[in-house]
Order: structure tokens, then sequence, then C-alpha cells
């Protein structure tokens, strides 16, 4: 492909962007495909020669389009929202038309000393004090192995890095509430703690962790050797958007010595309203914090924040500097390869970069605080519905409600007409809700979030929701 066919096979490309962008609305939410479906329509043998650019975009608007989720659609209401916006996107293009490879200050300055200003940026924009350092992870479980690996090293004075977890002695545990994200499992299987050394602490009423019960989990594994080496803290867990109170266990894990971690993945983003800031109360006093700009912020995927305060614990832990990477400016620049898990780097602060300078502070305020105030809105007219239980508190922009029970209904009575309102809804192919289970029963989620999304949207569901539940 020559620069001229690559000019204009991009204006193409960029003009079908913009119009997917301006009628997203005219899509179905979730494409009307069985498993293999796709599969059967596409050579299960590469081709020999090559194939115009022409051809291959026809087969996307074709073959792929239909068959995706559209993430960005106004109806989209399932699991946590994940934004993208026009700015991030064109940034993005320009990303991959570099094509650089981050890992260090030599290999692309501008990209790191950029990753540098844009994240103190962020810090400031969230309320952390400068204590903290800000570094882009990919996504939130692996900063959160990140925080975990950390943790693992400091419980162990590097021990476990020099000669292994078998080696260190004492066991470590890790203490988590009932209703953490699973990435937190899964950084405690690799980062080679064990599963039988994750807590899970019980909740309260409102889904948060119980500071008593993570005290007593403590208190009971130090009296048998035990080290409580991490404790994660949720701010806005997956299923119900609970808060776990960051000033009370901040101070067990400051008794205790335990490094605390804040996983604010989907809340982080609401930091940014002073209104909110009470819920991240406390989020000062922890070891290490990280929030998704893909998921509320107008970052496209991939772009997690993670920022930590003692730089030093995560260089001992990550870095490596063998001598066909070292340069002259080793000792006076950041090198981010040493930041985190990979050695490669995307260009990921381009993107947050423009999004911030786009939309401003203010503009992105604007978008977070009308989500907010839509989904309170919503839990009131829930409230206000008898044939509805409100089944959390609506701290941000989740909504977690079901049917309630007819006089002398069973639970599971109950929960099969809850799921059959949610298929129902979802079949319209203009809303997609997904589900999860507190207190045991089965419970819709309306996350609001998406770009795209206007009041209109949410004032239409309800009335489809209303007249669906009979």
């Amino acid at each position: 492909m020559n620069p001229d066919e690559f000019r204009r096979a991009g204006h193409e490309i960029v003009d079908w962007i913009a119009d997917y962008l301006r009628d997203i609305e005219r899509q179905t939410v979730v494409p009307d495909v069985q498993p293999g479906d796709i599969r059967r329509r596409l050579p299960s043998s590469p081709p020999l020669r090559s194939e115009s650019i022409d051809r291959l975009f026809a087969d996307f608007r074709k073959l792929i389009v239909p068959a995706m989720t559209h993430w960005g659609h106004p109806g989209f209401f399932a699991y946590f929202p994940a934004m993208t916006s026009p700015p991030s996107i064109l940034a993005e293009m320009l990303t991959a038309g570099l094509g650089a490879q981050c890992m260090s200050w030599q290999t692309s300055p501008a990209a790191t000393e950029l990753e540098q200003v844009t994240m103190d940026w962020l810090r400031q924009m969230i309320g952390l004090p400068a204590t903290f350092t800000g570094v882009i992870q990919d996504t939130a479980s692996t900063a959160t192995l990140v925080a975990l690996l950390t943790a693992r090293e400091r419980a162990t004075q590097g021990a476990a890095n020099a000669r292994g977890l078998a080696a260190v002695g004492p066991r470590l545990a890790v203490y988590t509430s009932r209703e953490r994200h699973s990435s937190v499992d899964k950084a405690v299987k690799i980062a080679g703690y064990g599963l039988d050394q994750l807590r899970l602490i019980e909740v309260d009423d409102a889904y948060a962790m119980q500071p008593q019960a993570l005290r007593d989990a403590i208190e009971r594994d130090v009296r048998e050797g035990i080290v409580p080496a991490c404790i994660v803290a949720t701010i806005g867990t997956t299923g119900s958007t609970g808060v776990d109170s960051l000033p009370a266990i901040a101070d067990l894990a400051e008794a205790h010595g335990a490094w605390l971690h804040v996983d604010a993945a989907y809340a982080g983003s609401a930091a940014l309203l002073p209104e909110k800031r009470a819920h991240f109360a406390g989020m000062e006093r922890a070891d290490s914090v990280l929030f998704n700009p893909h998921k509320w912020m107008l970052v496209n995927f991939d772009c997690t924040a993670y920022f930590v305060r003692d730089v030093g614990a995560l260089l001992r832990t990550f870095s490596a500097n063998p001598e066909y990477l070292r340069t002259t400016h080793d000792a006076e620049v950041v090198n981010y390869r040493d930041w985190g898990i990979p050695l490669g780097r995307r260009f990921r602060a381009l993107k947050l970069w423009w999004v911030i300078r786009s939309y401003g502070v203010e503009g992105l305020q604007a978008v977070i605080r009308s989500h907010c105030d839509w989904a309170a809105e919503f839990a009131g007219w829930l409230q206000s519905d008898d044939r509805f239980d409100l089944m959390a508190p609506v701290p941000f922009a989740l909504v977690c409600f079901r049917l309630r029970n007819r006089p002398g209904e069973r639970d599971a009575e109950a929960d099969a007409r809850t799921r059959a309102l949610l298929q129902q809804a979802n079949a319209t192919g203009r809303v997609f809700f997904t589900h999860t289970l507190l207190a045991g029963r089965y419970t819709i989620r309306m996350s609001i979030g998406a770009r795209a999304t206007e009041r209109r949207h949410v004032v239409g569901t309800w009335e489809t929701l209303r007249e669906m539940a009979g």
C-alpha cells in the first residue's frame, strides 16, 4: 500500500467511524448470533495472495460489525462502561502511526515525559497528595498483580524475589472483601501466595468490608505466625459499588505493616467530583491506588492509572537492567520498563493527554456527574414503585434492583420473574443489562456510563421496565 492508497483508505475509515459514532443508537446492542456463526463465515485457511483494503473493509462492515456488542450504545447498561471518545480515537490512531516502543526514556523520550506529566495531572484531578506517583498499566488486573507482588517483596524484605517463597519462612496472607473483583483471586495465585492464604472478609448491609471482621482475621493469623502482607480494599465493588471504609482499614494496615491497595477501577473517575470525595476518604493513606480511565473517563481501552507511594518498593520488585538495555541517561530519567510486569509498553499517555485537554476537568466532571444524577433519579423511581426493590445504595452510577416478592411468593419464584424481566428487556435490542447475586438474590445491574447515553434513554428504559413488570 503506497501513501496515496493509505490516505484514501484512511479517510474512508475515519468517515465510517464518524458515522458509527453518530448513528450508534440505530445498532442492536447485542447481536443475534450463536456460537460459531462468525467462524463458519470465515475462510479456514489464510489467503495465498494479497487482498485489497477495499475488500477487507467491506468484510469488516459485512461480517464483523453486525456481530459485535456495541459498548458505546446509549442503551448499554451492562457490566461497567468501556468508554471512548473522538479525541481518544484520534490519539490512538496517531499512536499506531508512530509505532513506538515506549519501554524506556531513550526508546521514546516524549512518551515517557508526557506520561509523567499527565499522570501527575490525573493525581491532582482525583485528589491524591503529591506523595503519590503515577504510572499507566494496561488493566486493573495487571495493576492489582503489581500491588500484590510489591507487597510480597516488602513483607519478605526482597527474599521472595531472591530465593522464592518456599525459602521465606512465615506464610503471607492477603485480606479482601467477599465482594472483591475476581482479579484479586487471580493475582493471589500468580503472585505465589496461594488461594489458601486469601482471607475473604464479610460485608455489611451496604456490601462494604466489615473492619471488625478484618481485625479479627488479621489477629487470628498473627497468633498463628502468619504475616499480614496485603489488604485489598475496594471503592465501588463490581456487584453493587460498595465502598469499603478506608480510614478504619488503613488503621489496621499501618498497625500490622500490611500493604494497603485500593481497587477503584470503576469508581475512581468519580473522585473528579468534589461531591463524591467523601467516598474516597482515607485513600491518601493507601500504599497503592488504581482506577481505569478507560471505564468512565472517555479514554478508550486500555488505560489503567496506578498510583504508588513508595516508588522504591515498586522498582526493587520489578527492576531488571541487562547490559543491552542500559543507556547513558538511566540515572537521571524514568524507565517505565521497571514499573510493572511487561518490558514493552504502548504509548498510552497520548490518548489520556488528548482527552483531558479536549474536555477539560469541568467537561469530564459534567459527563460523570450526569450519569450519577440519572442513576439517583432511576433509583428514586424504583423506590416509588412497589413492584421493585432497590438492592443496594447508589453512590455512583450503578443501580441494582429486582422484582419484589409478591405476597406469599418464595424467593426462587421472584428470582425467576426478575430473570425473565432481564431477558425480555435485552431481547428488545434497545438495552442490555447484566445481573449479579446480592444477599443470594438474583439482581439486575443497570450501569449508566456510555458516552452516547442521555437522560431520555434512562427515562425510556424505566418506562419499558414498568410496562414489562406488569
